[in-house]
């Protein structure tokens, strides 16, 4: 369980969401794609993911230009990934420009982790 201070935090970042985070959950909400139900802004061990499908153990992170070459982006992946979730990430052009294919691309993972 989360600690008072992240779900905090994360209750901020929800409010504050970049354009291309709410185009995604505008189409990740309320069971929109594949029936999975999807979280935003859900803490994972010492981080707060962007959305996570916690029954597929699925998180999607959306990052801006501040993510390029960043190693500290590795390592969050890697810890994220070792609490046994795949990571996808997406570039904020890319949800903006090609959503089909940033959904798509989720819609294939999701049939993956769930054994389809």
């Amino acid at each position: 369980m989360a600690d008072r201070k992240s779900l905090l935090n994360a209750r901020r970042l929800r409010q504050g969401s970049t354009e291309a985070e709410a185009r995604l959950w505008s189409r990740l909400r309320a069971r929109q794609l594949e029936g999975a139900k999807f979280v935003r802004q859900h803490p994972i061990d010492r981080f707060i993911v962007d959305f996570c499908c916690r029954s597929a153990r699925l998180v999607i992170e959306v990052d801006g230009g501040q993510h390029a070459d960043n190693p500290a982006d590795l390592d969050r992946t890697d810890a994220i990934a070792s609490c046994g979730y795949i990571v996808l990430r997406f570039w904020n052009n890319d949800v903006l420009g090609n959503t089909e294919g940033v959904l798509e691309t989720i819609r294939d993972m999701l049939r993956i982790a769930n054994g389809d």
